[in-house]
């Protein structure tokens, strides 16, 4: 049985999109159609609005007509009281079809503003997915993390960036505009959700990740599920920024490394997924069996404290995490139970020291 689709209702905060565009991205107008595409992929949209004092945006005006959406006006004020009625008659409508209109699944809320976030808290309370697109440069840091997934317009398929215009100032804008109070981000920690930037790293990300479901389901897990999760780590993960079409392609170049095991699962299109068994951790562990045979000719058994760093001096990528180990202390053990190396509680040393052996098990 397939699985019910997803009813969209999509809200776009229209002035910060146009002033984001032209200004972030070299004077470029901003286009629907990208949004509507990816949207299509996820669901039906069934509901669209945008907000803006639409005097301003002649030309957007008709091209959003054209695709079918509702303008909302926003009647010109003095500077931040109009941004904040646009804001204020955006999040007012869109929580009155959340409760409303039971079968709306998923808001899309168009913006990079930081403002929104109240709102997209409240949506989730509400038990709706929200997805956020923006403006890459121009949308605030906190946004991104409180969605279910975020969007950026610059890289959706469709939207070409021109890279030889120069970007206009505020004053080529159609109408003038009070500046815009720019206060700083606050500093976010880092709570893993960081994207990775190689294949190593994505290796590592796609390993603690399926590691984690393994532990905490009672099933096997699926592709989806994986897809899902990392989201929720990063709402911007996106398999096409490591060069693949479709997460399945991801997976595949994955399973070809022995990082995953592809299985079909129940359904077709989504395999289930495992860390092989034995797979590629044997040859670290003979990476570590060695090493700390090397430290132990030249000045007896190392400790586990920095047996790491010296690994990292053989192999720059090591990382006990792409084989879904949580920790180097977990690796090791792994490594003693397959017979690699041993491992004792020093009391002295307040630590492990570690010993090759003389040759692994079978």
């Amino acid at each position: 049985m397939e699985a019910e689709e997803e009813r969209i209702a999509l809200f776009l905060d229209y002035e910060n999109l146009a002033i984001g565009a032209r200004e972030s991205l070299h004077g470029m107008q901003f286009d629907l159609r990208p949004v509507l595409d990816a949207l299509a992929e996820r669901g039906r949209v069934i509901a669209r609005k945008a907000y803006a004092d639409w005097s301003y945006f002649d030309e957007d005006r008709r091209m959003l007509t054209r695709s079918h959406v509702e303008l909302i006006e926003i009647p010109q004020r003095m500077g931040a009281v109009r941004k904040n009625a646009a804001d204020i008659k955006l999040s007012v409508d869109a929580l009155e079809m959340a409760f409303e209109r039971d079968y709306v699944t998923t808001f899309v809320i168009c913006t990079g503003d930081s403002d929104f976030t109240p709102l997209v808290h409240k949506l989730r309370e509400l038990n709706k997915r929200v997805i956020g697109v923006g403006i890459k440069d121009s949308t605030s840091a906190l946004l991104p993390p409180a969605c279910d997934e975020f969007l950026f317009y610059d890289t959706l398929e469709g939207v070409d960036v021109p890279v030889d215009r120069p970007k206009r100032t505020r004053t080529a804008a159609k109408a003038p505009r009070e500046p815009e109070r720019v206060e700083p981000e606050p500093e976010v920690a880092d709570q893993g959700s960081a994207k990775p930037q190689n294949a190593d790293d994505l290796a590592v990300l796609i390993a603690q990740t399926l590691a984690g479901l393994q532990r905490s389901s009672n099933g096997p897990v699926l592709a989806s599920s994986i897809k899902r999760a990392l989201l929720r780590k990063d709402p911007t993960f996106s398999e096409t920024d490591y060069g693949f079409r479709a997460f399945g392609e991801m997976l595949r170049h994955l399973a070809d490394r022995n990082v995953v095991e592809l299985t079909e699962g129940s359904a077709k299109g989504d395999p289930e997924v495992s860390i092989p068994s034995h797979g590629g951790e044997k040859d670290e562990f003979d990476l570590l069996r060695n090493v700390v045979a090397d430290l132990e000719s030249r000045g007896g058994p190392p400790q586990l404290s920095g047996l790491k760093n010296k690994l990292r001096k053989v192999q720059p990528d090591f990382s006990e995490k792409k084989y879904g180990f949580r920790g180097f202390l977990q690796f090791v053990k792994a490594a003693e139970t397959q017979g690699f190396v041993d491992l004792e509680w020093d009391d002295d040393a307040e630590d492990y020291v570690v010993t090759a052996t003389s040759e692994p098990q079978p």
